[in-house]
């Protein structure tokens, strides 16, 4: 039990970057790094004591200064995709990267908090490593300089909590997410089509040209969308429903019940093989959920052999594209005003 540091190598730039180890009481570890406050490695104990790494990551700093796939790391000052690369906030328009056929996606692909190097505090009396950063106003094209930071914590009770806490000094938005991409078997297991996945959600965002939300909000029900009972991934994922197949799979936000401010149970995701369940708790409206359409074949930790769904990520966030859309969910915060919110990923272990 405890936190310990090492160093993690030296970025292009020259600076010294370094990993970070929490060790809980109930044989849960996690590995973080203050570049790109990312998650590099959760240790999770199965019935027999056994540990195993659920994330998807790298064992190498070069190959985290490339990341096209955004493995582990915190994602700014925007997640997710804003539909025209821009944005009007009180009658001044912004304008982001266009990275992505006319859209922004993740802010910036090569300049986004995931390629930034954050301060870091050890918080040992509640196992937590604290990370921040100072975005400036203009960063990226967004209004305001942002102060925010990003805290992992090991829970007792087979945990790993994720707040994030900021302030602006302008009017800005922000939709900040975790990008980790889990496999319950283990991060070098291979194909994830045949764990179950649960939502508590009875609508999506409707995707339109460039998978951007068109503004609709669909039912699940009837469509392979509905995972309000648990769904094996395989009996949907291909399937011909027009949104599945336009987003090559799993790749829609949920549209959630939460409460604001109020950290509730919104996703499962069980394995059978592994006698894992997955818990994520959110006090965010809605999640994406990404089956790992377009991992690129690449190498991971340990020489683990990464490809296309070989891992899922469930991305708390405000929706997609909510900023031009009113009648979403605004994240939208004034001069002053604290933004904060928290998810937690919890485990347990099952016979089934």
């Amino acid at each position: 039990m405890g936190i310990s540091r090492r160093e993690f190598g030296v970025t292009k730039g020259g600076e010294q970057v370094y990993l970070y180890t929490i060790s809980g009481e109930n044989g849960m570890e996690a590995v973080v790094t203050n570049f790109g406050a990312a998650l590099v490695s959760l240790m999770v104990p199965d019935t027999d004591g056994v540990q195993r790494d659920l994330v998807l990551g790298f064992d190498r700093l070069e190959d985290y200064e490339e990341n096209s796939c955004f493995f582990g790391v915190t994602v700014g000052r925007s997640a997710n995709r804003i539909g025209g690369a821009s944005f009007e906030l009180d009658g001044v328009r912004y304008e982001l990267p266009d990275n992505e056929n006319g859209n922004n996606l993740h802010t910036d692909l090569h300049r986004g908090f995931h390629k930034k190097l954050w301060d870091a505090e050890l918080l040992e009396e509640v196992q937590a490593v604290k990370f921040s950063y100072v975005s400036p106003d203009g960063e990226n094209g967004f209004p305001g300089t942002l102060q925010i930071s990003v805290t992992y914590t090991l829970l007792p009770d087979m945990g790993i909590q994720i707040s994030y806490d900021g302030v602006s000094d302008k009017k800005t938005m922000i939709n900040m997410t975790n990008h980790s991409y889990f496999n319950l078997c283990g991060h070098d297991a291979g194909s994830i089509e045949e764990e179950k996945v649960t939502i508590f959600a009875d609508c999506f965002t409707e995707l339109g040209p460039g998978s951007v939300p068109s503004g609709k909000i669909l039912q699940v029900e009837g469509t392979p969308m509905d995972l309000r009972n648990a769904r094996r991934l395989r009996d949907g994922i291909d399937s011909e429903y027009e949104q599945i197949a336009l987003a090559g799979g799993y790749d829609h936000n949920w549209v959630l019940h939460t409460t604001r401010g109020v950290v509730e149970k919104i996703a499962l995701v069980e394995d059978e093989k592994a006698r894992r369940v997955m818990e994520v708790w959110t006090d965010l409206p809605g999640v994406q959920f990404y089956t790992g359409n377009f991992i690129t074949p690449q190498t991971g930790k340990g020489g683990a052999h990464y490809e296309r769904r070989c891992a899922l990520c469930l991305e708390t966030q405000y929706f997609p594209n909510s900023i031009n859309i009113p009648e979403f969910v605004q994240p939208i915060f004034e001069a002053g005003q604290p933004y904060h919110t928290t998810t937690i990923y919890r485990f347990r272990s099952t016979m089934f």
